[in-house]
Order: structure tokens, then sequence, then C-alpha cells
């Protein structure tokens, strides 16, 4: 048993959804989120950018004492992942779009993906394809400004809606009835996205299944806690009080935020 905590890190606030199905996986555990906002979104910076940043947070974060890391963020997870673990002799969970799911679950055989940029033109998104996705037709859409709008917590009303809008259109058109988000902050659009798509479509994401891949390597490593953890900490690259304020919108609850040091 250990009591150290976990460290989850992503672009911004959008790991939140992440760090939401750990809390609710392995209530026990201790948790250190760090927000990026400074640097947000991911998706239109160099693979070099991500990696150095991600480098500096992950530091940070073991600096705090984690445990385990999970880059709650499918760019960095892309960009860094493999130097980190290169880096650091501990459990470190990354994410990937939900290809495989998203290819066993359709009906019709097409897959929409909504992801940023940065995600879509990755060699690791191409190699999911090609392991997953050879019997599905796969339609990519990347979502510029999402995110943004999801930072600043809005999660529904006209603009957010007229970007949904947009960019699941195409997809429609296609024939999709699966879509994949692509990026962690997505989930927090789920309720807008679900009143403007088919009832017929179906929306995946892999949060839960990243807390329990966490929870595999936890338990292979020794250092599942086996007592209850203490209050988790945030950290963020922008203004604290702006995730302050929407904290309690995407995370349920209040909590204070301190500024990240690097």
């Amino acid at each position: 048993m250990n009591q150290a905590p976990v460290g989850v890190f992503d672009s911004g606030v959008g790991g939140l959804s992440v760090l939401a199905e750990i809390r609710r996986l392995l209530p026990n555990e201790s948790l250190l989120y760090v927000a990026d906002s400074g640097h947000v979104p991911y998706g239109e910076k160099t693979p070099e950018q991500i990696r150095a940043r991600s480098q500096a947070i992950a530091g940070f974060l073991l600096e705090q004492g984690a445990k385990a890391l999970v880059l709650a963020c499918n760019t960095a997870t892309v960009a860094a992942i493999n130097d980190l673990r290169g880096l650091y002799d501990l459990p470190i969970i990354g994410m990937e779009p939900a290809v495989k799911p998203a290819a066993l679950a359709t009906r019709n055989g097409v897959v929409g993906v909504l992801a940023t940029t940065g995600t879509l033109q990755s060699a690791k998104f191409a190699a999911l394809l090609d392991r997953f996705a050879q019997s599905v037709k796969v339609v990519t859409q990347p979502c510029p400004g999402l995110v943004e709008c999801i930072e600043r917590g809005e999660l529904e009303g006209p603009d957010v809606e007229a970007l949904l809008r947009r960019y699941t259109e195409p997809l429609l058109a296609a024939g999709c009835d699966t879509l994949i988000l692509g990026c962690t902050h997505y989930p927090f659009v789920r309720p807008a996205l679900q009143r403007l798509l088919p009832a017929s479509v179906r929306l995946i994401d892999t949060g839960a299944a990243v807390a329990r891949q966490l929870q595999v390597r936890l338990g292979e490593t020794g250092l599942l806690s086996g007592e209850a953890g203490v209050a988790t900490r945030f950290w963020t690259s922008a203004d604290p009080q702006s995730m302050a304020t929407i904290l309690p919108l995407l995370w349920g609850e209040g909590g204070k935020v301190e500024r990240l040091p690097v």
C-alpha cells in the first residue's frame, strides 16, 4: 500500500474529466492536478514544445511526491509519453482516442473522430487506425476553438452549439453512427452534443478506461492506497482565480487553485 499521490496533467481543464473517473474508481487515492492553461491548446503547438512542457510538469509533480503520472491529454501522450517513460521509473498512463471500442461499437461501419489537429496528424493516431480500424470507415474532424470555449467554462449556449454543429455536420453527412471524443475536454460538452445529434449516434471517450488502466498498474506495482486520501490539489499556469471559478462546474466542487511555478 502506498499513500503517495497520483499526478495528473492536461493542457488545460479538460483532464478534469479523466480525474473524475479516477476519483470514482479509486476513491482512496490522493490526487494532484495540473492544468497547463497558460499554454493551451497543445493541439496547435509543435511536438518539441509539448515535450518541453510535459517534462517540466512531470518534474514538478514528482517534486510533489507523485507515485504515478497520468497524461490526461491525447496530444501530450502522442508527443511526450515515450520520453517521460524513458526518464522516470514509475507508472505513466496516457490517453489515446477510443478507436478500438468505436470500431467494435459501430453498427454501420462508419466512425467519426472529433479531436485536435495535433492528435489527428500524429503517427500514433495513424497506427491506431491501421491496427483497429481496417474494417470500418473513419472520418476525422479537427475542432479549432472548442477547447478554448471549454477553458472559459462555456459548455452550452449559442457559440458552443454553433461550433459543435459545424464540426458534427460533416460527420453526420458521412453517415457516422459512432463518434469518438478524442480530446479530454470534449466530454464536458457531451450534453450539448447529445441535444444536437440523433439519439442513434453513440459517443465514446476513454476516461473510464484510463482510470481502469491506472488501477491495474498501481496494483501490479504495489502502489494502491489502502486508506482515504487527502483533498485534491490543483495548479494552473494561467490565472488561478479563473480556474477556481469554473472548478465547481467541471469538478463538481470547489477547491484552492495554486499558480504553477514551472
